[in-house]
């Protein structure tokens, strides 16, 4: 997956996409559990309504008629028949049963749609009773009411005879469904809307986001000044006051950084600047005192020679001192000219007398660039020198050229590669991250004699200075190599 698709992806799924969504459901569900409970009650009113209406109208139909035993089937067809007449709030089919004889006011004497469970209601309960059933995909509410007869006067007894009305609740059912359509035509509109809102608090709530991240961009380019307007009193407020008191701080911490970097800079820019006028003395003692060590005895000798030789260590100090300090101040400068790149390595090594047997080169004719001369003497002479002193002879110098293809950093771009190998034990890996650290000792016991401790710190500037990048590694079979990429640019190129 690239870069741009996951970066689409997370702005589809970014904190608006979440905060709409997230108040689309609280809304939906809101909406939903509302137009559940209204669709309930609304639905349990309308049928409580028709059954109540409906058991009542019976049980009272039933109570007025008295049954006066033997009964025969035609007169009790008429009283069912009467009593299906004056149905409430819907017109009844009224079935009688009684023993084996069964009628109804319809055309059918039985009906399909009287359980078992309502006639067993029926017979254990004198008050009658009731239940909703659905035939067919149609409501029907089915009650059963118990009779009695005169035994005289004053008295009734059960005659055995239970009656039984079947009322269609269509009507019912009917208004029960347009009350759920209604519900649901009225949701998407609701959500439709609650939309709006849930727009509106999204942008507030982003709003304060995105000056968040803008302030953290406009710091990460350098401006570490930027400050967030503060409004209300709100935890978002208290992230922009936050973000101010630690980029206040920031500000602080890194000022003074930059002075006290600047103080150092400069103390050793004046210390090395001061140095140089007694070392330059103490060079030209050194340099009489050599000449005539061999007159003197022996120990004087080597303590001539030994302060020869560290007053020489003390001068190359002092002028890497300066040449860093150069770089950290950006005074450093490319005075660059079209070179013989393999005629420049072979001057760099005769000029420090680096012979045939302790440094080979592999260094082809006819390649040319455009370096600074003496940046890159510089360059080779430190990677050379440092492969001798902590590596091994011999050294090997190889050069050749190029061409970076389209999924390289710069697509179609010529580069000089200079790598410089040595024969020792190779760079332990815990080094290799630090090998271009200031002042960095692979091996605590090693003391300064060795060098400066700043040659690949000043290689790296110098490389950079080119435009190039310069990286450490090992080479399989062992041994240490330097591998400097600089980009080939040429007179002829850029014409």
């Amino acid at each position: 997956m690239t870069s741009g698709e996951q970066r689409s992806r997370v702005r589809v799924f970014g904190l608006r996409a979440r905060l709409l969504l997230a108040f689309l459901v609280v809304a939906a569900i809101s909406a939903g559990t509302t137009a559940a409970l209204t669709y309930r009650e609304a639905r349990s009113a309308l049928l409580q309504t028709a059954q109540d209406t409906a058991v009542t109208s019976f049980r009272d139909r039933v109570q007025q008629t008295g049954f006066s035993l033997p009964l025969p089937r035609e007169d009790l067809e008429g009283v069912l028949r009467d009593i299906a007449r004056m149905g409430k709030p819907h017109p009844w089919v009224v079935f009688a049963e009684y023993g084996s004889i069964r009628a109804s006011s319809g055309e059918n004497p039985v009906s399909t749609v009287i359980t078992p469970e309502l006639r067993r209601a029926a017979r254990a309960n004198p008050h009658g009773s009731f239940e909703r059933v659905v035939k067919d995909g149609v409501p029907y509410l089915t009650i059963a009411m118990p009779t009695v007869f005169k035994a005289g006067p004053d008295s009734v007894l059960p005659s055995g005879i239970v009656l039984y009305a079947v009322m269609r609740m269509t009507d019912e059912q009917l208004n029960v469904d347009a009350l759920l359509m209604a519900g649901r035509d009225g949701a998407l509109p609701g959500l439709a809307v609650a939309l709006i809102p849930g727009l509106i608090a999204a942008r507030s709530v982003l709003r304060p986001v995105r000056k968040l991240r803008q302030a953290a961009l406009s710091m990460g380019s350098g401006r570490l000044d930027t400050r967030i307007p503060v409004r209300g009193s709100d935890e978002l407020a208290d992230l922009a006051r936050t973000f101010n008191e630690s980029t206040g701080q920031l500000e602080r911490s890194v000022r003074e950084l930059r002075e006290a970097e600047e103080r150092a800079r400069r103390f050793a820019s004046d210390v090395s600047h001061e140095l140089r006028t007694p070392l330059a003395g103490m060079l030209a003692v050194t340099e009489v005192l050599d000449e005539d060590a061999d007159g003197l005895d022996a120990d004087t000798a080597r303590a001539v020679r030994l302060i020869s030789a560290e007053t020489g260590k003390l001068a190359v100090l002092v002028e890497d001192l300066m040449e860093i300090s150069r770089f950290d101040a950006r005074a450093a400068e490319l005075n660059a000219d079209e070179v013989d790149v393999a005629e420049a390595i072979r001057k760099t090594l005769q000029n420090r007398h680096w012979t045939d047997d302790r440094v080979r080169v592999e260094l082809p004719d006819g390649i040319r660039a455009r370096l600074d001369p003496r940046r890159f003497d510089v360059v080779i002479a430190n990677l050379v020198g440092n492969a001798l002193r902590h590596g091994g002879a011999p050294v090997t110098v190889s050069l050749h050229t190029e061409h970076l293809g389209a999924e390289a950093h710069s697509p179609g771009t010529a580069v000089l590669i200079t790598e410089v190998a040595d024969s020792g034990p190779g760079i332990q890996p815990a080094v290799l991250p630090h090998i271009f650290d200031r002042f960095y000792k692979a091996d605590a016991a090693r003391t300064r004699s060795a060098g400066s401790g700043l040659g690949l710190a000043i290689t790296l500037e110098n490389v950079k200075l080119h435009g190039g990048t310069i990286r450490a590694g090992n080479l399989p079979g062992g041994g240490a190599v330097f591998t400097v990429e600089i980009p080939l640019h040429t007179e002829e190129a850029d014409g």
